[in-house]
């Protein structure tokens, strides 16, 4: 009996171990802005073997955090959400987990700023009937903007930018994924964000940072709706139209619009906003610590992992370690001297991993 005794108590402390281990060993792999450029994402997955030859996920219990800004300048932004979306699914098959977060270019195509939409991601949305949806959308603005010229406005509404729009919108199959994202995570001991988290929200939780992102885009979506119902907007409009249009509207005593025009302070918008901070690239060395020292402590975390300001091809490490910038430009067309990486955390260490 004592010898069952005994062999039990060391079964039940062996699996306390073992239940305790995993948040000290798991490995976490963070990658940062892809930009739409799908082939160097792929290539940096398969460098730091998140993914096979398939592209299928062989990771086992890694976690993968993106953090954001997958879309935009690039040309296969579409087919980079695909794959997110695909992997999300795919590990946790082998006990592994895809994290991704909203960048401020996510944020951006929700609200409907459209100035780093790409001709080829439009295009990925068109199909044969394109045309025929572009000259009824234009016939619909021109009900509500009687000087529109339609050789102006159909070279800025190429084919695939109706379509898009609806992808984008609360009800469509990318604007529903991207609503569902969260733009703070924390894994381990470590925060993942796009931007980065100024000093004055030390004293918030994650999940009131997530919670008030959430909130303003579920508002962005009441608004536009009322606008269209209406007919003060269109479903296609961009976020310059609907602000336009809102004005018109607030002049002609449309009061319920007056919150929607100061979206400019809404925290996933404002410069201080955790998808658009840029105080951890920016900030001196004697400036930073001390702050970064008080925001370590107060969520408790060992460091701060960031996208949002390209690093021209290296990772960053930054206050003794308590930050790394993981934004090395991938989209290396665009940012010159730029290439993929991925920032390895294990054992609590950080490493970096770069395309050759």
């Amino acid at each position: 009996m004592i010898r069952r005794a005994v062999f039990f108590l060391l079964a039940v402390s062996l699996f306390a171990l073992a239940v305790a281990r995993p948040a000290d060993t798991q490995r976490v792999v963070a990658i940062a802005d892809i930009h739409g450029d799908l082939d160097a994402f792929v290539g940096i997955l398969q460098r730091a073997g998140l993914v096979d030859t398939n592209i299928r996920w062989s990771a086992r219990n890694t976690t993968l955090v993106q953090t954001g800004d997958f879309l935009d300048r690039g040309p296969k932004a579409r087919a980079a959400m695909d794959l997110l979306m695909a992997l999300q699914k795919d590990a946790p098959r082998q006990g592994g987990r895809v994290i991704v977060l909203m960048g401020n270019h996510e944020a951006m195509n929700i609200y409907g700023d459209l100035r780093y939409v790409t001709p080829d991601d439009y295009a990925s949305f068109a199909d044969s009937k394109s045309e025929n949806r572009r000259k009824s959308a234009f016939a619909a603005y021109a009900e509500l903007n009687k000087d529109a010229s339609e050789a102006e406005w159909m070279n800025s509404h190429p084919p695939g930018f109706i379509e898009h729009r609806e992808a984008f919108g609360s009800d469509g199959k990318y604007g529903k994924w991207l609503r569902s994202l969260q733009a703070v995570a924390r894994v381990n001991d470590s925060i993942f964000l796009h931007g980065g988290l100024h000093p004055q929200f030390a004293s918030w939780k994650v999940e009131k940072i997530n919670d008030v992102v959430a909130a303003e885009i579920k508002a962005f979506d009441a608004y536009k709706k009322f606008m269209i119902e209406q007919k003060i907007a269109l479903p296609f409009y961009t976020l310059d139209e609907l602000t336009t249009a809102a004005n018109a509207a607030v002049e002609k005593k449309v009061d319920v619009l007056k919150d929607f025009l100061g979206l400019g302070g809404w925290l996933s918008i404002h410069p201080d906003g955790p998808l658009w901070f840029r105080g951890y690239a920016q900030w001196s060395d004697a400036e930073g610590a001390p702050q970064i020292q008080t925001l370590t402590e107060a969520f408790g975390v060992a460091r701060f992992v960031v996208g949002h300001t390209p690093q021209a091809g290296q990772i960053a490490e930054r206050f003794g370690g308590k930050v790394y910038l993981i934004d090395t430009g991938m989209l290396s067309s665009y940012f010159n001297g730029g290439r993929a990486s991925a920032l390895n955390i294990q054992d609590g260490k950080a490493s970096a991993i770069y395309m050759q």
